[in-house]
């Protein structure tokens, strides 16, 4: 799955780790100062930021009435008493809560903010998963791993076990380097932790920050080595953060790479109770939404509608908003079945918009996920997706999923968006972004933006992950003011919206090689808030 970036806290620890431990007495290199925390809603004409331009937006519609939106976020989960998003989660009409009863008769029971795909009995979830192509390699090693020619029939399978040999051992060879040096960075991290956390006479559950560290005053080596990590580490990272949110976003890393190299391929027979290559329409699941790694779920969600005005966490890019959260993306790859049927249940209960932040390399069940992004289309539903965080062309290396159909054909529908930074520079094209002329519609903020967490205030983070849900925010904010519009007028209006940035020469995603930013998707721009209202305004809606 796409994901946060995270940072890359494994080579930012390592880097860290170096700097103090080889007693050097060099720092390391500064770092540019952060933007801004709202850095993404900012104006570059007049705040030098390349955000989106929200206060002018909501300049451009004051005094006129709104309509509530209903945005799905296909993701982690979502942290359903969060300050920021109690009060604009979506409830569903027809059902009673927590009396076990399906009330409204769709076959799922007590789906009451929305539904947990990878949930289980006795309210357990599958939330630990390996990616694709490693399941769909030990799937298939016993029939292929010998041959080299298809045998005859069984060509078009043999193709696809090709393909996922070919990721596979690129994954393999991946996570295993990362397993390696992130054991020795997890136990730096871990030891060092114990020391500053004793040095500061911190209980067990308690945090600290890079506030915290500036009071430590020792002459002791191990534990000044001790500061120096951690001070390196908080500098990158931002000084938002604390200890235990560094350490649950290393270790969860760490977890999703050990479990490519020994994945456990029952837990999703022994959790969730269904087979993920049988798409028959039974109901399965829980309405377990919160749960150890709805982190990701929570943060997309406060960028889409967080409470605005409210004096806590952030303000969401749309004011009027009701989010349904479905869980469908486990700390690995997403199933293909999860994604169709967490689609059609967005549709069938009320969706207007829906964001996903996700996508995998191989696509075994490509045609459920087709079927389920036509129909969406055929409600009059749009789709908002991140392109993903690999630095690579997907036009020329399809992500999954995608709009391309397995039949040739497309829908207007779909939004696929890059991610940007900060500042008008070498850097505008983020260099983990994905991009593509033909596949990635738009770019928009992606670079340390904030949003709301499930267990702090804040959290500032990477991603096409974040880009996505500030595009179906801006999106719903349109559909708000503007209730006619159709989800193809949707589309219209946020690429138009994205000017295109002509002439701009920056840093290809994960290259020195520099481009045009306007090479490196369909508009050419990054999207923009107020002037997707003003060409919303001018429009005539179409939604039946």
């Amino acid at each position: 799955m796409h994901k946060l970036r995270k940072y890359a806290l494994g080579s930012l620890v390592c880097g860290a780790m170096f700097l103090s431990l080889n007693a050097t007495g060099q720092q390391l290199p500064k770092q540019a100062p952060d933007p801004p925390k709202n850095w993404h809603t900012l104006d570059l004409k007049t705040d030098g930021f390349y955000g989106i331009s929200l206060k002018q937006a909501y300049l451009f519609i004051k005094g006129k009435k709104s309509k509530t939106v209903i945005v799905t976020t296909i993701d982690s989960g979502i942290d359903t008493s969060q300050t920021d998003l109690k009060s604009i989660l979506w409830v569903n009409p027809k059902e009673i809560p927590n009396n076990g009863i399906d009330d409204d008769k769709d076959g799922f029971v007590d789906d009451v903010h929305g539904w947990d795909f990878l949930g289980g009995k006795g309210g357990k979830v599958d939330f630990t998963e390996t990616t694709e192509e490693v399941r769909q390699y030990h799937k298939l090693k016993g029939k292929y791993a010998t041959i080299t020619t298809a045998p005859a029939g069984q060509e078009k399978e043999f193709a696809f076990w090709q393909k996922v040999k070919t990721n596979y051992d690129s994954t393999m060879s991946k996570s295993q380097a990362e397993v390696k040096d992130l054991t020795m960075e997890v136990n730096v991290l871990s030891a060092t932790n114990y020391y500053i956390k004793r040095e500061l006479k911190l209980q067990s559950d308690q945090t600290f920050t890079l506030a915290d560290l500036g009071k430590i005053k020792t002459a002791n080596d191990t534990i000044n080595q001790s500061k120096t990590v951690w001070e390196s580490v908080f500098s990158q990272i931002g000084d938002d953060t604390n200890n235990a949110k560094v350490l649950k976003d290393l270790t969860e890393y760490f977890a999703k790479q050990n479990n490519n190299i020994t994945p456990d391929l029952d837990a999703r027979a022994r959790i969730v109770g269904d087979d993920p290559d049988v798409n028959d329409g039974k109901p399965y699941g829980n309405n377990v939404l919160k749960n150890p790694d709805a982190s990701h779920g929570t943060g997309v969600a406060g960028l889409i509608g967080a409470v605005r005005n409210n004096g806590y966490g952030i303000d969401g890019v749309a004011d009027n908003v009701r989010i349904m959260s479905i869980k469908a993306v486990p700390n690995g790859d997403e199933y293909d079945k999860d994604v169709a049927n967490a689609i059609r249940f967005a549709v069938d209960h009320g969706a207007q918009i829906i964001n996903m932040s996700f996508g995998k390399k191989i696509s075994p069940h490509k045609e459920w996920v087709d079927d389920a992004f036509k129909y969406a289309a055929a409600k009059d539903v749009l789709l908002v997706m991140a392109s993903g965080n690999d630095n690579q062309d997907v036009d020329a290396k399809p992500e999954f999923p995608n709009d391309t159909y397995l039949d040739g054909s497309t829908t207007d529908n779909v939004i696929n968006v890059g991610a940007s930074g900060p500042k008008p520079d070498t850097s505008l094209a983020a260099s983990f972004s994905n991009y593509g002329k033909i596949h990635v519609d738009v770019f928009a903020p992606g670079v340390k933006v904030t949003s709301i967490d499930t267990d702090a205030e804040f959290n500032t983070a990477d991603g096409t992950s974040f880009s996505s849900p500030i595009v179906a925010g801006i999106a719903a904010l349109c559909l708000e003011y503007y209730p006619s519009l159709s989800a193809k007028q949707l589309k219209q209006v946020i690429l138009e919206s994205a000017t295109p940035i002509v002439g701009k020469m920056v840093n290809k995603p994960g290259t020195k090689e520099k481009v045009d930013f306007a090479s490196l998707s369909k508009t050419g721009g990054i999207v923009n808030a107020y002037k997707a209202l003003e060409i919303a305004s001018k429009m005539k809606g179409e939604r039946k």
